[in-house]
């Protein structure tokens, strides 16, 4: 893809973040399954949005934080593919965390808790330096050219040579 001038487009942008934050939480959703609902009897949003959830003390802490890290490195695949410039994945990452942590506000409060503190700081990082590596590593390839026609297309086509009289 050749990039020309950048042009604001607003409804891109919100496009690009609602689709960047559901997908997130589609991500975390799923690591939440496999990590977290296999250890307790019933998955609710207080392992998404609750800080309490997110613990060192108990196994299930762990699997929290695990489920959100892995999340971030998804976040940074999936930007490799919404967003496309690395130029533009911090702003795109910190404005997933900083929804999340007002999603986080209005479910339980304030997150007290340095552990959170830390998990999220450390996504966005991750989501942030991923996710420009990846988009960086994808500018830098070489761009392949192919031929206009191939020699079936030649055979099927044969070059006439007009003549003058």
């Amino acid at each position: 893809m050749f990039y020309g001038t950048p042009a604001w487009d607003p409804w891109l942008i919100v496009a690009q973040i609602l689709c960047l934050q559901c997908l997130y939480y589609l991500s975390l959703g799923v690591f939440l399954t496999f990590l977290v609902g296999t250890r307790v009897s019933r998955l609710s949003l207080v392992y998404f949005f609750d800080y309490a959830a997110v613990t060192t003390s108990t196994v299930t802490g762990w699997c929290v934080i695990a489920s959100f890290l892995l999340s971030s490195l998804a976040g940074a695949g999936i930007m490799l593919y919404l967003i496309e410039r690395y130029r533009k994945c911090l702003d795109f990452s910190a404005t997933v965390y900083i929804i999340h942590l007002f999603i986080c506000i209005i479910y339980g409060g304030w997150p007290s808790s340095t552990i959170w503190w830390v998990l999220n700081g450390t996504g966005v990082a991750v989501m942030t330096l991923l996710g420009e590596y990846l988009c960086k590593n994808r500018d830098l390839q070489e761009i392949p050219i192919t031929r206009l026609r191939s020699n079936d297309q030649l055979d099927e086509f044969p070059d006439h040579s007009y003549e003058i009289s």
